[in-house]
C-alpha cells in the first residue's frame, strides 16, 4: 500500500496512547503527509506531528475544536495552506464524559458528545468535500464504535452519535462515488488506549473474555485497518464497515 502524495487530516490525534496517534503515523509511513488535530491536550498532537517529521514526512499540529464549525472552518484551510488541499479526512475525535442513564443524562451532555462524536464529522467532511470532488479522489474513513451498533447501557448521546456515524459514511458513499471518493466506517470494541487503562481492572477484564480473541485491541491494529481503507486497494470498498471488535459482537459465554 502507498500513499505517497496524499494529505492526510486526523482529527483527535493527540493522546499519547490513543487510536487516532496511532492511525495518524500509521498513515505518515505510508507516504502521506498528516495533519492532525488537537485541543484540550495540544502538546500530544504537536508531538505527534514531530515524529512525522522526524521520518522524512510533511506534517502539522493545528489546534483545533472539530466540534465547531468556524474552527474547522479556519483549521482546514490553515492545513491547505500548509500542506495542500486534504483528500483523506479520518474522523477520529470522540468523547465519552459520563456513563449515565437517560433519567440522568442532561441535555448538555447530550448536546457535547453529539457535537463532538457526530457533528464534527459532518463539518471535516464538508470542508474537504469540494477539493476531492474537484481532484476526483477522496478517502473519508469514520471511527465508530461497538456502542454505535449494539447500543450501551448509560451511553445514548454516545451510541447515537456513533450510530450516525455509520449513516454519514453511507451517504457520503453514495454522493462521492462519481467523484472517486469513498466513505467508510471502522468499527472499534475496545481498544488498549489511555481512556481503557482507566477502567477498573474488572471491568477491563468482563470485556476482554467477551471478546473472541480475548484481548483488547493493540491502537496499531486499527490503525492497519484505517490505512488500509484510505489505500487504493480498498478503492471498490465503500458504504462498508470494517469489523474490528475482535469478536465482541458475538455470541460469547
Amino acid at each position: 500500500m502507498s500513499l505517497e502524495g496524499k494529505i492526510a487530516f486526523v482529527s483527535g490525534a493527540s493522546r499519547p496512547l490513543g487510536i487516532g496517534r496511532a492511525i495518524a503515523l500509521t498513515l505518515a509511513k505510508q507516504g502521506a503527509a498528516v495533519a492532525v488535530s488537537g485541543f484540550n491536550h495540544m502538546e500530544g498532537a504537536v508531538a505527534a506531528a514531530e515524529e512525522i517529521k522526524a521520518m522524512g514526512r510533511r506534517s502539522m499540529a493545528v489546534k483545533m475544536d472539530v466540534s465547531n464549525y468556524s474552527d474547522v472552518q479556519k483549521g482546514l484551510a490553515v492545513i491547505k495552506n500548509e500542506l495542500g488541499p486534504v483528500n483523506i479526512v479520518i474522523n477520529n475525535a470522540a468523547l465519552m464524559n459520563h456513563n449515565v442513564t437517560i433519567a440522568k443524562t442532561t441535555i448538555e451532555e447530550w448536546d457535547n458528545e453529539v457535537r463532538l462524536c457526530l457533528n464534527s464529522a459532518f463539518y471535516c467532511i464538508k470542508e474537504a468535500w469540494a477539493d476531492m470532488c474537484t481532484n476526483k479522489w477522496g478517502r473519508i474513513v469514520n471511527i465508530t464504535s461497538v456502542a454505535g451498533v449494539l447500543g450501551g447501557y448509560g451511553q445514548t448521546s454516545y451510541g447515537a452519535a456513533k450510530a450516525g456515524l455509520i449513516s454519514l459514511a453511507k451517504s457520503a458513499a453514495l454522493e462521492g462515488a462519481r467523484f472517486s471518493i469513498t466513505a467508510n466506517c471502522v468499527l472499534v470494541g475496545i481498544a488498549a488506549t489511555d481512556a481503557s487503562a482507566k477502567l477498573p481492572e474488572a471491568v477491563r477484564e468482563k470485556v476482554e473474555k467477551r471478546t473472541a480473541i480475548g484481548r483488547l485491541a493493540d491502537p496499531q491494529e486499527i490503525a492497519d485497518a484505517v490505512a488500509y481503507v484510505a489505500s487504493d486497494e480498498a478503492r471498490y470498498m465503500t458504504g462498508a464497515v470494517m469489523n474490528m471488535l475482535g469478536g465482541l459482537d458475538l455470541f460469547v459465554f
